[in-house]
């Protein structure tokens, strides 16, 4: 996953539910040293009980927001969708 062009990561997710797994491996993911390269991170941890919906939204350099549904997504959707707007980033950072 192409993760250098993300400037925020907010997450709000339960843990004991398992249709939030890709939330989770989504945070894992993530590179060790993105919160030292400038990346904010925010996750939310909802109770068991809760009926709140979990989310995910991701903001770029160029301003660009995603606001992404972890229930219903797969990790790989997931990771797909961030890889395709990364790489038009990457493109455009090799022209210049």
């Amino acid at each position: 996953m192409i993760s250098r062009f993300i400037t925020e990561v907010r997450m709000k997710f339960n843990p004991f539910n398992a249709r939030t797994r890709s939330a989770r491996l989504f945070l894992s993911n993530l590179p060790p040293t993105a919160r030292a390269d400038g990346m904010t991170i925010q996750t939310q941890l909802l109770p068991k009980a809760s009926t709140e919906a979990s989310s995910l939204y991701i903001k770029f350099k160029d301003g660009k927001e995603m606001n992404l549904d972890v229930e219903s997504m797969g990790i790989k959707s997931i990771v797909e969708e961030v890889d395709r707007h990364s790489r038009q980033l990457q493109k455009a950072a090799d022209l210049e």
